[in-house]
């Protein structure tokens, strides 16, 4: 690899940008994972269920576009990284390939069809595959900050079952609190009557265990980051501020104001992110193995050309794209209620009987079509 300073400038530039991807997609699909985690249970009819599925229906694939880049960008610029971290950790992203895989489906399908059987088997299997992809990946994040057996070629040697220690559940199982706290803080505003005010009551209840778990996750963190982390003090900086912004969200909450209690929890999925990437900084992927040395950023990055176009693309391409994120979030602002969704038709009710109906003229008092 090169050693020029600008070839160092681009592998530190190419890292913060990966960084970026991450944190944009745990905080746009975190939303997701909230509410795919608590519909089923908020919603306790059928109009209910449909009305707080529909708050991220519009707009729940543009954000996975955001891992997928994320992917992307990091076999492109750091080919390294990406051999190693893919092939040791093999069967974790597998798994979360399928839970994203489900939940998509799920979130697409759930309401193609109103029999009440083909809805409960979909309202089962998003939760567990929301639930699944934060624990995951929380899981993936923890170990390779923390550190990982490594052989001396890079090659992780720790089997899929060793990732699985008490810091790395402990990572899972906070994200996964986290993320149901901010889904439910997202149905609050985003809802209106007693869909908003159960989801008010349910953020205030699952605050404190939220808190609970993650000031036990980033007070280890900060600990291992004190001790370790070449480069501690923006980490542990970030670390404090995601830490209050988080702690800010339940009183926020409390007091009526769920936006800026969002906002809180928003912050705190930020903060967190780029903490856990400043205290990894310039390592991509920590070893444990004593002899071993952690992989870095520049050990594992493309050659100079590459991260050079690369740069130019992404200068012309981001813009766009977080142009759309913030349109579709603008178009899609609208509070929604059960009286949206009383009379919900599923397309195939109206392919296979709607036609049909208006063709024979049911309608409806007043001119409305059976079908509408």
């Amino acid at each position: 690899m090169g050693t020029t300073s600008g070839h160092l400038d681009l592998q530190t530039l190419w890292f913060a940008l990966i960084a970026v991807l991450w944190i944009g997609f745990f905080l746009l699909d975190g939303i997701d994972f909230g509410v795919g985690m608590l519909y089923p249970f908020l919603g306790r009819d059928d109009p209910e269920r449909h009305a707080l599925l529909a708050t991220i229906l519009p707009v729940w694939d543009s954000y996975e576009v955001w891992i997928i880049v994320a992917g992307g960008a990091t076999f492109a610029a750091f080919p390294g990284w990406y051999a190693s971290m893919f092939s040791g950790f093999y069967l974790v992203f597998f798994a979360t390939l399928v839970a994203l895989i489900v939940r998509g489906v799920a979130i697409e399908y759930r309401n193609k069809h109103d029999d009440p059987g083909w809805r409960r088997r979909w309202d089962v299997a998003l939760p567990v595959s929301s639930a699944a992809i934060p624990f995951l990946l929380g899981v993936v994040f923890a170990k390779i900050t923390r550190g990982v057996p490594m052989d001396a070629r890079g090659e992780l040697t720790g089997g899929e079952l060793g990732m699985f220690d008490l810091y790395s559940v402990l990572a899972g199982i906070a994200l996964v609190a986290a993320f149901a706290l901010h889904g439910a803080l997202f149905l609050a505003f985003r809802t209106r009557d007693g869909l908003a005010r159960r989801a008010r009551r349910t953020a205030l209840a699952l605050w404190p265990a939220a808190a609970a778990l993650l000031i036990a996750f980033v007070v280890w963190t900060a600990v291992q980051t004190w001790s370790s982390a070449p480069y501690r003090t923006p980490a542990l900086v970030l670390i404090g501020l995601s830490l209050a912004a988080a702690a800010a969200s339940g009183p926020l909450a409390l007091a009526g104001r769920p936006l800026a209690a969002f906002a809180g929890t928003s912050a705190a999925v930020v903060l967190l992110v780029a903490a856990l990437f400043a205290r990894l900084y310039p390592r991509v992927v920590v070893s444990s193995t004593a002899g071993s040395p952690s992989l870095t950023i520049y050990g594992t990055a493309s050659n100079h050309y590459s991260l050079v176009a690369m740069t130019i693309i992404t200068a012309v391409f981001l813009p766009v794209v977080l142009a759309y994120q913030v349109w579709a979030l603008w178009v899609f602002r609208a509070r929604l209620s059960r009286d949206d969704f009383a009379r919900p038709p599923s397309p195939l009710h109206a392919i296979t009987r709607g036609g049909a109906k208006r063709r024979d003229g049911d309608e409806r008092p007043g001119g409305a079509s059976a079908a509408e």
